[in-house]
């Protein structure tokens, strides 16, 4: 449930115009490819999850089994990506929930309050995310019966894309898509905090996959029926405009209260997630020591939750939706190239899954990062440098204070 609630959240709410801008009506091949690459990382991760049940998921595992370096670019690629997904969901509250004058003061004051309300301490239980994941399912589920009935009654749009697809706009697509998938890596965080996690963790990484990939192919199908790729490709807030399309408009409320629920609570749990993601690294001197102070009477990492915050805020006054989503795909996609990688070190009594499948993981990963738009490819490799950067200068330092102190 974990896993669905991760993955079946906002994502379906938003993800489909850009990658309808990217693919037209070719959007649902971007889809098979992106849930490919996902199957494969999915299976890298649950391979590793079994071997080092630890919380701290891909950060853990290549400094295990790659070291140091690989470990800090796997953490920084989590946070980078989960960050820009925090302004994501966000921007997608704000979408389905107020008019656009509105909009970007609205999800700003969404993450501060959040983050308020994460600083003093907030524990999102297996039951908050069953309730909220069987919520929004109900939601889609009444969403595309009325999208089908739209279809039915003859008001859906010709499927036929205004100019050429190409197959770099496929791609593109597929890698704007993967940012739905990539809720799984929250599940090989939790080594520490379930019952036989190297039997139960693999397990939930796989169904939990399977199950997002069946909601997003139905709903994706659904929404290119009734808009078309050119409506779709211009979409504010897809789902909304596909109940108006067939004369539903009664339903348009719901939707926006989905959509609304749906990024609020991802967001809850992501400020919380890169928070402590954020913890784990300033502990281990790879951020800032002064980011892992705990509050002694909250017990949250309450100064990394608030630079978590900061950034965020300072993202939502200058990207827009398609932005961020590119972004955080840039950075998640890096996470899981070095998940494959770790993986593939496995000897043969740790493997799970035949390695041929990190392979595809790996290419998979390295191929879809790069044919994000230019400016998502240019920004992560900028800040994935300026990480490197910030790294090998503290080491540096520490080395020469040794040197002065021997």
């Amino acid at each position: 449930m974990i896993g669905l609630g991760s993955m079946i959240g906002a994502g379906v709410f938003a993800v489909f115009a850009p990658a309808a801008q990217a693919a037209g009506s070719w959007l649902l091949v971007g889809l098979v490819i992106a849930a490919v690459v996902a199957y494969a990382n999915a299976t890298a991760s649950a391979q590793l999850a079994a071997q080092y049940p630890r919380s701290g998921g891909t950060y853990v595992y290549a400094r295990e089994r790659l070291g140091p370096w690989w470990g800090f670019l796997a953490g920084w690629g989590f946070l980078i990506g989960k960050t820009a997904s925090c302004a994501a969901m966000a921007l997608t509250f704000a979408t389905y929930a107020v008019p656009e004058p509105w909009q970007r003061p609205s999800a700003i004051a969404a993450v501060v309050f959040l983050a308020a309300v994460n600083y003093r301490g907030v524990t999102r239980t297996a039951f908050l995310t069953r309730v909220l994941v069987v919520i929004v399912l109900v939601i889609l589920a009444v969403t595309v019966g009325l999208g089908l009935s739209a279809v039915a009654g003859g008001a859906s749009s010709p499927a036929v894309p205004a100019r050429p697809v190409s197959g770099y706009g496929v791609l593109q697509s597929a890698g704007l898509l993967f940012f739905a998938f990539a809720g799984y890596a929250r599940l090989a965080t939790l080594g520490e905090e379930v019952r036989e996690p190297a039997r139960t963790i693999p397990r939930a990484i796989v169904v939990a996959l399977g199950g997002a990939v069946v909601v997003y192919a139905v709903v994706g199908a659904t929404v290119l029926a009734v808009l078309g790729p050119d409506r779709l490709a211009t979409a504010v807030s897809p789902l909304s405009d596909m109940v108006r399309a067939g004369d539903h408009g009664w339903a348009v409320p719901l939707v926006a209260a989905g959509g609304a629920l749906a990024s609020l609570g991802a967001l809850l749990a992501l400020i919380a997630g890169v928070g402590r993601t954020t913890l784990a690294m300033a502990r281990a001197r790879d951020l800032p020591v002064v980011l892992a102070a705990v509050h002694e009477r909250f017990r949250v990492p309450h100064r990394a939750e608030i630079a978590v915050a900061a950034m965020v805020c300072g993202l939502l006054l200058v990207v827009d939706l398609r932005d961020a989503i590119g972004f955080s795909s840039f950075g998640v996609l890096a996470y899981y190239l070095v998940a494959n990688l770790a993986a593939w070190s496995q000897d043969g009594h740790h493997r799970r899954y035949p390695r041929a499948l990190q392979l595809v993981g790996m290419i998979g990963c390295g191929v879809l990062a790069l044919t994000l738009p230019w400016q998502s490819v240019l920004a992560g490799t900028a800040v994935f440098a300026s990480g490197a950067l910030l790294r090998a200068t503290r080491i540096v330092i520490e080395h020469r204070r040794r040197q002065s102190e021997a």
